[in-house]
């Protein structure tokens, strides 16, 4: 049976419609939680590893120092065994990262959903993706950009490793734990919660149908 290890960032995240995805087509997943108090994961046996988002930046220093430097190592390690990798939002910027790139504060951030743009044939949906986020990626030369929207790159392949800047997790049961955990951010961007968790609510049966092919596509790219 082949097998995902998911590395999450706060105990109300969860694999969601991603993970659904991943169990249809026969993975078993493993959801464990990386922050300062956990023990970097061994990654022998697995076929796949996802990194979720957080609220966290990257480049923050007492980030970096509690944890994100063993993040980074981890990634490193599927880096050598030759791992396949999706990193979700801030698993997409900790790629960025582990391949020599950079990730900066946004211009503006986006929050709720958006189109964005294909490129270079990637076979990335245009959405709309749930989006959460105030930093982008500064992408290295090796990396081959699939998508992006007028504030951030939003897909990118480096070798086996694919990033995504949007959250094809996301159904209205994710976002009501969030906002139960913490609603200020949209608050104070002007976001209307109840009307966004509504919105995603009427959006989840097709934003499912896309993870799903986010999966077959991710899987073909990688070969397994």
């Amino acid at each position: 049976m082949s097998r995902v290890l998911v590395l999450r960032h706060h105990l109300e995240d969860h694999p969601g419609l991603i993970g659904e995805a991943f169990r249809s087509r026969g993975f078993n997943l493993d959801v464990i939680m990386m922050d300062h108090a956990q023990e970097a994961p061994e990654l022998d046996g697995y076929d796949v590893l996802v990194v979720l988002g957080s609220k966290c930046s990257v480049y923050d220093p007492e980030v970096v120092a509690n944890w994100f430097g063993r993040e980074i190592e981890i990634l490193e390690k599927a880096r050598s065994l030759d791992l396949a990798v999706l990193g979700i939002c801030f698993g997409a910027q900790a790629l960025c990262v582990l391949h020599g790139g950079r990730v900066v504060l946004a211009d503006s951030p986006e929050i709720g959903w958006f189109e964005i743009e294909q490129l270079n044939d990637s076979g990335v949906a245009t959405g709309p993706w749930f989006e959460y986020h105030f930093d982008r990626c500064e992408l290295p030369s090796s990396a081959q950009v699939w998508a992006r929207s007028p504030s951030a790159v939003q897909a990118f392949a480096i070798g086996r490793h694919v990033g995504v800047q949007f959250h094809p997790e996301v159904d209205h049961l994710q976002l009501k734990d969030w906002f139960d955990a913490d609603d200020q951010d949209p608050r104070e961007f002007g976001v209307d919660a109840v009307a966004l968790l509504q919105e995603t609510e009427r959006l989840t049966p097709s934003a499912r149908l896309r993870a799903h092919e986010l999966v077959d596509h991710f899987l073909r790219y990688v070969g397994l």
